[in-house]
C-alpha cells in the first residue's frame, strides 16, 4: 500500500535534524474545498470544478492522503476534461476525525456520501492501494454512487501469512506514531527513497512531513488493521459497476498476481503501468497513460482529450 514502505524502519531511531523549509506542495494542486453531509460530517477535497467530461473520484491508499498519492495524476486528468475529485479518508491527512473505531466500509460510505450531496452521483471511482479496498466496498453497498470503478495497485484479500504478521505489528506503529511521529516518519521516508540529500529534496522532505504528521496515529493503526482483515472474495462478482484494474506490473508491495487475480475475478480488462508500488508518486508520466486508458475504456461517454 502507499505508505507500506515507511514502517520498515520505524524501530530504528533517527537524528533530530529538522527541515526549516516552509511546508509548500511541489507542485500547484487542485482547489481545496470542505463539503459537508448531514449526520456525517464535514470532509475535505480536492476538486478541479466543472469539466465537460464525467466526473472521476480518487480513493487514496494507507498512510497516504489525497495530495500525497495523487499530486502527480490530478493535472493530467483534468487535461483530459474529467472533472476530478480526491477525498482524505477519515483519520488520514486532513479527513474526518470521528469519535469512533476506523473501518473500511465508512471510508466507503464517506466518498459515496459525498458524491450524493455534490450531486455529482454516479461517478467514476478510481482506489488506489487500500483506496481500491474501499472502492470495491463502496461498488458492493453504494452501487448508484459509481459509474465505474477502476482498481489499481490493490486485491480482493491479504491473508497471506507473512502478510498477516505484518499486520499484527499495527499496535506497535500506533505507539511508535504516538510518541516519536517525526522520528519515525523521517527514517521511513529514507528507507522508502523519498528523500536524499541537497536542498531540493530536504524541500520536498518539508512538505512530506508536514503532510504525514497530520494523520491520526490510532486511525493509521486501525486502517492497517483492517485491511488484514480485508476479503472480498466472496462477494466481489456481485459488483455491478463496470469495473478496469490498473496493474503496477513492478509492484513490491501488492503482488502484480494478486492484481492479476484480482481482474480475473471481476472479468475486468487489465491497463498495464510498470511501475512498483510508491512510484505513483515518482513516475506519474509512467503511470498516467495507463491511468487514461482505463477511464476512456470505462467511461460513459467518450471524453476528449482521453486516449482512445
Amino acid at each position: 500500500m502507499v505508505g507500506t514502505a515507511l514502517i520498515y524502519a520505524w524501530s530504528a531511531v533517527s537524528t533530530s535534524r529538522r527541515y526549516p523549509y516552509a511546508p509548500v506542495p511541489p507542485v500547484d494542486l487542485p482547489p481545496a474545498r470542505t463539503v459537508r453531509v448531514p449526520d456525517r460530517g464535514e470532509f475535505f477535497l480536492r476538486d478541479t470544478g466543472p469539466a465537460d467530461g464525467p466526473t472521476v473520484m480518487l480513493l487514496h491508499g494507507w498512510f497516504a492522503s489525497a495530495d500525497l498519492n495523487w499530486l502527480g495524476v490530478y493535472g493530467d486528468l483534468a487535461a483530459a476534461g474529467y472533472r476530478v475529485l480526491a477525498i482524505d479518508h477519515r483519520g488520514h491527512g486532513r479527513g474526518l476525525r470521528p469519535l469512533v473505531r476506523f473501518r473500511l466500509v465508512d471510508c466507503a460510505g464517506d466518498a459515496a456520501a459525498v458524491l450524493r450531496e455534490l450531486d455529482l452521483a454516479p461517478a467514476i471511482v478510481v482506489g488506489y492501494s487500500m483506496g481500491g479496498a474501499i472502492a470495491q466496498l463502496l461498488a458492493r453497498d453504494h452501487p448508484d454512487a459509481a459509474s465505474a470503478v477502476i482498481l489499481s495497485g490493490t486485491a480482493q484479500h491479504w491473508q497471506e501469512p507473512e502478510l498477516r504478521r505484518s499486520w499484527k505489528a499495527m499496535g506497535l506503529v500506533s505507539f511508535g506514531l504516538a510518541n516519536a511521529p517525526r522520528a519515525m516518519l523521517r527514517q521511513g521516508l529514507r528507507n522508502a527513497g523519498l528523500s536524499g540529500h541537497g536542498e531540493p529534496s530536504d524541500r520536498q522532505l518539508a512538505w512530506l512531513m508536514s503532510e504525514l504528521t497530520r494523520h491520526s496515529s490510532r486511525d493509521v493503526a486501525d486502517a492497517g488493521r483492517e485491511l488484514g482483515r480485508f476479503d472480498s472474495r466472496p462477494w466481489l462478482h456481485q459488483v455491478k459497476p463496470r469495473t478496469a484494474v490498473v496493474l503496477t506490473s513492478n509492484d513490491e508491495l501488492v503482488p502484480p498476481r494478486k492484481q492479476r487475480e484480482l481482474a480475473q475475478a471481476l472479468g475486468a480488462p487489465i491497463f498495464e503501468a510498470p511501475i512498483s508500488h510508491m512510484e505513483i508518486v515518482t513516475r506519474a508520466s509512467v503511470y498516467n497513460p495507463a491511468l487514461l486508458e482505463a477511464l476512456a475504456a470505462v467511461a460513459p461517454v467518450p471524453v476528449a482529450g482521453s486516449l482512445s
